[in-house]
């Protein structure tokens, strides 16, 4: 979501809050942040794309804070250190009944950040998506987050673009380890197993291609469009094997064909099949079929 729209939606569901500081132009693109104060006064219940976590930084015991969700109201004294989650996409309506002004520290992180954790962690389909509503939790380490983020905005320093980023990293971790709702996190199995087949196409010719040269499994995330370590998994349910063994046991199969063909000293097919030395290439090659290269060869004959 761009800075506008993030603005334009937050001034609407709180349009009689004053607003005391601003994330807005920090060049901050995983999280956005606003201190408010808030009286009395009313929100309509807008729906936005990001999930919206408000963390009373300075409030007391007096009054309450009504939260309409579902159709019922909730009631919640806004005392320090008393937070407020809201999903990706929901819609709620805000009314703060007591008199005093508190203080609240709104953090509103974008969809693609739980995206991240997504792919990354196998977490269910659209996390953001999935976190509970909730009104009066008690988060330690989440109002931890919420003042770091807080220092940073008032005080920028040269390193704080790094904070907020990692921060809304974890922040987005902590809601999705301890705040979705176990109802919307099924999600088929088949979307957790293998690779689609075109992402595996292209791996798998990525590796025939590339047999004399070295790959990595960065390489192989990076051809699949995945992180390293959600493309290892991925790749291991679709072979059966994990990426590493899999570019060796195609190596070995290269080897084999090669020594069978007798067209290339031995030496030579250790050194394209990358194996380190010709006692390396020996070894691995009597692992897999119980012959040294030379009797594989004579064999073949």
């Amino acid at each position: 979501m761009s800075k506008t729209n993030l603005k334009r939606n937050t001034n609407l569901k709180y349009p009689t809050s004053k607003l005391l500081n601003s994330s807005k132009d920090s060049g901050w693109s995983t999280l956005s942040a606003e201190l408010r104060a808030h009286g009395r006064g009313d929100g309509p219940g807008s729906a936005v794309s990001h999930a919206e976590v408000a963390i009373t930084m300075r409030g007391g015991s007096e009054g309450e804070v009504a939260c309409k969700v579902g159709g019922s109201w909730r009631y919640v004294q806004p005392t320090t250190g008393t937070i407020w989650l809201r999903p990706v996409g929901a819609k709620s309506d805000v009314s703060l009944i007591s008199a005093p002004t508190v203080q609240v520290m709104h953090l509103y992180v974008p969809e693609h950040v739980f995206g991240q954790l997504e792919e990354d962690y196998n977490l269910p389909i659209s996390p953001g998506r999935a976190i509970r509503y909730i009104c009066g939790v008690q988060d330690e380490i989440i109002c931890h987050l919420g003042q770091a983020v807080l220092s940073e905005m008032t005080n920028p320093t040269a390193a704080g673009r790094m904070l907020v980023e990692a921060s809304s990293l974890f922040l987005a971790a902590r809601l999705a380890h301890s705040y979705l709702d176990p109802v919307l996190t099924q999600r088929p199995r088949s979307a957790t197993l293998g690779l689609d087949a075109r992402r595996l196409k292209r791996v798998l010719n990525y590796v025939e291609v590339h047999l004399a040269d070295e790959i990595t499994v960065a390489d192989l995330a990076s051809v699949a469009c995945l992180s390293a370590f959600h493309f290892s998994r991925a790749f291991a349910n679709s072979v059966g094997v994990p990426p590493h063994r899999y570019v060796s046991q195609r190596r070995l199969d290269h080897a084999k064909a090669a020594v069978s063909a007798g067209r290339e000293s031995l030496e030579r097919v250790a050194i394209d099949c990358r194996f380190s030395s010709q006692s390396s290439f020996t070894r691995a090659f009597r692992r897999a079929t119980g012959m040294t290269p030379g009797e594989y060869r004579r064999a073949s004959r």
